[in-house]
C-alpha cells in the first residue's frame, strides 16, 4: 500500500465529509417535507463533480492523475458522496410507507447522478475547448 496515497485519501475524505455536512445540513434547514433533499443534492452533485474530474484527469499526465485521482476522487467526492446515507433514507421512507417518495428517490438519485456526471464531463469539456 502507497502511504502517500493513503493520505491524499484520507485528507481528502476528511474534506469531503466536511462539505457534505455543511450542505445536507444547509439544504435539510429549509425542509419542508420528510424526503432527504441533503443527501438527494449531495448525491447529484458529486456525480457532477466527478463528471468534471474525469474530463480533468484524462488531459493529465498519468503520473500526476494518479495522486490527484486519490486525493480528489477518491478522497474527497468520496467522502462527500452518500450512498450509505442514501441506502438508510430509502429505509426509512420505505418503513414510513412512503412508497412513492421512496421509489422518486431510488431512481431519481441514480438517474440524476448519472446524467449529471454525464453533464460535469461535457460542461468542462465545453469551456476547454
Amino acid at each position: 500500500m502507497d502511504l502517500m496515497a493513503l493520505m491524499y485519501v484520507a485528507f481528502g475524505g476528511a474534506f469531503g465529509a466536511m462539505c457534505r455536512y455543511g450542505v445536507v445540513s444547509w439544504v435539510d434547514s429549509v425542509k419542508m417535507s420528510e424526503f432527504p433533499y441533503g443527501t438527494f443534492a449531495v448525491n447529484v452533485l458529486g456525480c457532477f463533480l466527478m463528471g468534471v474530474w474525469i474530463a480533468v484527469a484524462s488531459t493529465m499526465l498519468p503520473a500526476k492523475a494518479k495522486d490527484l485521482h486519490m486525493l480528489f476522487a477518491v478522497g474527497v467526492l468520496g467522502g462527500f458522496t452518500t450512498f450509505s446515507a442514501f441506502s438508510m433514507d430509502v429505509f426509512l421512507l420505505l418503513e414510513r410507507g412512503l412508497l412513492m417518495e421512496g421509489a422518486f428517490y431510488i431512481i431519481g438519485s441514480v438517474v440524476l447522478s448519472v446524467l449529471a456526471l454525464m453533464a460535469g464531463m461535457w460542461c468542462l469539456r465545453m469551456i476547454a475547448g
